[in-house]
């Protein structure tokens, strides 16, 4: 791909282009491959690192560079950067049919990993397979939408999954334990937590301490801390023993 300018001619290659339409006419930045992703995503901050050229065109193909007045009349403003700013945190990105293919196969399977990785069945405490769980998201006839994350459609998934009754599902558990100092707040403490815990699996009343040892949903991890760290006054502790609780093995079909 050639892209003229006024005075020279840049060659371009592995080109992604973001579009944007405003006032009437198509705007659009000549930018590398993945970096859009990565700008949006907070990964890449650099906007030479994500720009292949400095400019803003009405057709990058063609190399139809913008003028100040095109700016002017559909932007509010002339000044360069503050449109690329806007076409690029805006703008839709142009991808190939091959490649648009690629991208949602590799967000199905993201999805369907981050749900095995984070779920169980509640009756046998086991994960299933990646297999069962595409298996059930194609009985769900989802929909991979690019523009959301992968981790925010597996959630939905998970959702839809214990809503509909597909197959038994559940977020994995974390085992916790607390310890706290002996003293009059502890019972206080101890009846706001017991409601957030899904099963407590050991309690010790003997010591100078208190201690829990207890299944969590990892949904209410913060909100445990967050009552240790304001009501505890510092006489608390939480530890994470265990970011998943799954016995060994794989559900099979």
């Amino acid at each position: 791909m050639v892209i003229q300018q006024p005075s020279n001619q840049i060659k371009l290659t592995n080109v992604s282009v973001v579009r944007l339409r405003k006032g009437g006419k198509r705007f659009e930045l000549a930018c590398y491959k993945n970096k859009v992703m990565e700008w949006r995503s907070n990964v890449e901050t650099d906007l030479d690192e994500v720009l292949q050229v400095h400019s803003i065109f009405l057709n990058v193909s063609k190399g139809q560079v913008a003028s100040k007045s095109d700016l002017e009349k559909c932007f509010k403003t002339d000044e360069t950067d503050k449109v690329i700013l806007e076409i690029l945190n805006k703008g839709e990105l142009q991808v190939a049919e091959k490649e648009r293919s690629n991208q949602l196969e590799s967000m199905w399977k993201d999805i369907a990993n981050i749900v095995t990785d984070n779920c169980v069945n509640p009756q046998t405490r086991r994960p299933y397979t990646v297999t069962m769980i595409e298996k059930a998201m194609q009985d769900l006839h989802l929909s991979v939408n690019p523009k959301r994350s992968s981790k925010s459609q597996a959630l939905e998934v998970i959702k839809q999954l214990q809503e509909k009754q597909m197959l038994p599902i559940q977020r994995a558990q974390m085992r916790l334990r607390i310890t706290l100092t002996a003293g009059k707040e502890t019972k206080k403490l101890r009846e706001k937590l017991l409601p957030l815990m899904t099963c407590v699996e050991d309690e010790d009343f003997e010591s100078a301490e208190y201690e829990l040892i207890a299944l969590v949903d990892p949904g209410r991890y913060r909100i445990i801390q967050d009552i240790l760290q304001n009501e505890a006054k510092g006489k608390g502790q939480l530890e994470i023993m265990s970011l998943r609780e799954k016995e060994q093995g794989d559900e099979q079909f």
